[in-house]
């Protein structure tokens, strides 16, 4: 039942996906939402998820805490040096973004590892109960199209070719899936899970607020695209009330 649901999240994946190809024509516009569905998904799903599964302290600060500006800081760390390295080989620091592909993969990548996480979620909640795997099953679902869409827009505006974009969506859209069939076999500690979700929460925001809604405003800084900022904050924040 579990991976029978986790089919759902990669039909959902690749049409996001699908929706942030078919609109290049409004890039900043596809920017400026992508920049408000990242920032919904941190803030009202990643970040609490993970302080209520790693609720333990480290000199007074919740674990998850430490660990989601580790990661703002981690890939502020990995773009000022990738950047930094494109300006020595002869590239201007400030298209270092443009110029530097490996960042926009890496991200996605840290999309799959999520999207998997949600997988693994859908089965650890269908092993506790079919009501809860439910629940869950709707939540990941519904925010899986927003995740879809992030990653294809994610590794395209880093300059990857079209090609490595779709790779990546795909990859992202089999995430859930096979995370779902993992749990027949391991389960992965919730305070463990929880460090995971408050880690890859920073590098997220560190994209959507350092990154992805300059890069929207910077061509277009009309009101449309913030329209369309606080449209997916929104509507993050509708699934999260759905699902609750």
């Amino acid at each position: 039942m579990a991976v029978f649901v986790a089919l759902g999240a990669f039909l959902m994946t690749l049409a996001g996906g699908w929706t942030a190809q078919r609109v290049t024509d409004r890039r900043h516009l596809v920017l400026g939402l992508a920049g408000g569905l990242m920032l919904g998904v941190v803030g009202l799903d990643l970040l609490p998820e993970a302080l209520r599964a790693a609720d333990g302290e480290v000199f007074g600060v919740p674990a998850a805490l430490l660990l989601f500006v580790a990661g703002f800081l981690l890939a502020h760390l990995v773009e000022r040096t990738l950047a930094a390295r494109q300006a020595a080989h002869g590239g201007a620091e400030g298209q270092g973004r443009q110029r530097a592909p490996e960042v926009g993969l890496a991200a996605a990548g840290a999309m799959v590892g999520h999207s998997a996480m949600d997988g693994v979620a859908i089965g650890a909640a269908f092993q506790v109960g079919g009501g809860m795997g439910t629940a869950v099953a709707l939540a990941v679902i519904a925010h899986d199209f927003a995740d879809g869409f992030n990653t294809f827009t994610i590794t395209s505006l880093y300059g990857n070719a079209r090609r490595r974009a779709v790779a990546m969506l795909v990859a992202d859209a089999c995430a859930p899936v096979l995370g779902a069939l993992s749990t027949a076999f391991f389960h992965i500690p919730e305070p463990v899970l929880g460090g995971y979700l408050g880690l890859f929460g920073g590098v997220l925001l560190y994209l959507a607020a350092a990154e992805i809604l300059p890069e929207a405003h910077h061509e277009h800084p009309a009101r449309s695209t913030l329209l369309c900022t606080v449209t997916g904050v929104a509507f993050i924040w509708l699934v999260v009330g759905i699902s609750g």
